[in-house]
């Protein structure tokens, strides 16, 4: 599938490497994430040096190079977040789950996105979790909401079992 998978999607766009962008984005739609076997293969099918596709990978913000977790737990860094705490309850995330924001959990529960802004300044400090907006999260709150998606998870697991 990988090398197919590739000769497909620069198909689409004729082979012009200038569209590179958005093969990227199709590659990344097919997986998840941007597998690095997969963006060899685009290296060398398109004749674009490897180091230039992961200047592109790594410059957007959009682009992943690693599986996403089940959940994603976006944590707003913006100035007034920032100022009620935010830098807090990421370092209590980090150091319950021995992630780093923007990496996801070993087993693959959830990913923790730090970004600049929500737009949600009022509310600070913000998190999301799947698209859910929680205000004024403490460093507490926070490490409850994800323990309630592990035992969400647990049940979930359970329940399909028997």
């Amino acid at each position: 599938m990988g090398k197919e998978l590739i000769a497909e999607i620069i198909s689409w766009y004729e082979g012009d490497a200038g569209m590179l962008i958005p093969m990227m984005q199709d590659l990344q739609a097919e997986h998840g994430y941007l597998p690095a076997e997969q963006l060899r293969n685009l290296s060398k099918m398109l004749e674009v040096p490897l180091s230039r596709i992961y200047q592109v990978a790594t410059f957007y913000a959009s682009f992943r190079l690693t599986p996403k977790g089940q959940h994603e737990v976006t944590l707003c860094m913006g100035t007034v977040c920032y100022l009620k705490g935010a830098p807090r309850i990421s370092e209590v995330i980090c150091e319950e789950y021995e992630i780093k924001p923007g990496s996801t959990t070993t087993d693959k529960l959830f990913t923790l996105q730090a970004v600049n802004c929500v737009g949600a300044c009022a509310l600070a400090p913000v998190m999301i979790i799947d698209g859910k907006y929680y205000d004024g999260v403490t460093p507490e709150s926070a490490l409850k909401m994800i323990s309630e998606l592990t035992l969400k998870e647990e049940v979930a697991e359970q329940e399909a079992g028997t």
